[in-house]
């Protein structure tokens, strides 16, 4: 399985890779702009985790064809590498998203219905944050399942998690 730090779209590029595609063919696939899929299929060929078959021409160009490298596991090393990153891209999308609709339903006379959960939690162990971090995306699997109708108003969840900040000085 991989790691949970692998941002969900790595995740589906690298399933999508278990057969040889261009960055074209996967944008395609995942209703999404050439250009983004192509920067996150550099950094997953950048970690170790995709390989060029190969190169071929097409319409003036290059086309490079990759795919998920044969019995890669997702080590921890390339976890780390990229639940930071992760962590401030996301972070920074969603502010992103809610300044701009936010401005809109202001425009619009309306209001923006959001929400925010938050908690500090202290893990005894390093171990038990991965363990933590299961069991919450279990638990926000199972709500979601729970509350999704395929005619409701969709709405982006994200739970995030990063070391707190003491509180002695």
């Amino acid at each position: 399985m991989l790691g949970v730090e692998l941002s969900p779209l790595r995740r589906s590029l690298l399933e999508l890779l278990k057969s040889p595609a261009s960055a074209t063919q996967l944008a395609a696939a995942l209703d999404l702009p050439r250009q983004r899929v192509n920067y996150h299929v550099r950094a997953l060929e950048q970690a170790g985790l995709v390989e060029l078959v190969e190169e071929r021409q097409r319409r003036g160009c290059v086309e490079r064809v990759l795919r998920a490298r044969p019995g890669r596991a997702v080590d921890a090393g390339v976890q780390d590498q990229f639940a930071a990153t992760h962590l401030v891209s996301v972070a920074s999308d969603v502010a992103r998203e809610v300044d701009r609709m936010s401005s809109a339903a202001a425009s619009a006379g309306k209001r923006l219905l959001t929400f925010t959960v938050e908690t500090t939690v202290r893990f005894g162990a390093p171990g038990d944050v991965h363990e933590f971090t299961s069991d919450l995306a279990e638990a926000v699997r199972q709500i979601a399942l729970k509350y999704d109708t395929e005619s409701g108003r969709p709405y982006r969840v994200v739970a995030m998690g990063h070391p707190g900040v003491s509180d002695e000085r």
